[in-house]
């Protein structure tokens, strides 16, 4: 189970934190601005390192694990995607109070797909179908399993059912649980 980040919706994230970091680990990036970036996850706080570069800072424990295994494998996929991929330029450690390591990448101009930024929503498609039969037809010899890292997206179903079980409980009475389950 993921932990909750706190009531501020930043789970302490902030800035200052960020350039207290950057400060710490990689000095010769000390003097460069951070900024939020102007869409943020719920799974990461992103800020912009100067102008070539993002800083994701995981919100809670359960987020923790992604930063190593994208550092090892954004690399390895970003060759075979007809798009770019962030570059991993260093990865940071717990520190300044800050309990997770973290990641600094090379900040990829774009923006968030929406429906009035989409001119040709059949290109469009098209454009997300070519990009994932590539990362399908990517090696996936020697790549992660499904694990904490992933919140077990791609294990078995079996892997949910007690899960899955306690929420048809807590759901008895307000939906058909037995053709749910």
């Amino acid at each position: 189970m993921v932990d909750i980040m706190p009531p501020d919706g930043r789970a302490g994230i902030d800035a200052s934190l960020v350039k207290r970091l950057i400060a710490d680990q990689f000095p010769q990036w000390s003097e460069l601005p951070v900024t939020p970036v102007e869409v943020d996850g719920w799974d990461n706080r992103t800020y912009r390192l100067g102008e070539e570069m993002t800083v994701r800072l995981p919100t809670a424990a359960g987020y923790a694990p992604a930063v190593d295994k994208e550092d090892r494998w954004l690399p390895v996929l970003a060759p075979s995607l007809p798009v770019a991929v962030p570059v991993p330029l260093a990865k940071g450690v717990p520190g300044a109070g800050y309990p997770f390591s973290w990641s600094i990448r090379r900040w990829l101009e774009g923006r968030t797909a929406t429906l009035d930024r989409v001119g040709d929503p059949c290109a469009f498609a098209e454009s997300l179908a070519e990009f994932l039969l590539a990362l399908r037809r990517v090696d996936a010899a020697g790549g992660p399993r499904a694990g904490a890292h992933s919140f077990y997206r791609g294990a078995p179903p079996a892997h949910y059912d007690e899960e899955t079980r306690r929420a048809l409980a807590a759901l008895d009475g307000q939906l058909d649980t037995g053709l749910a389950a």
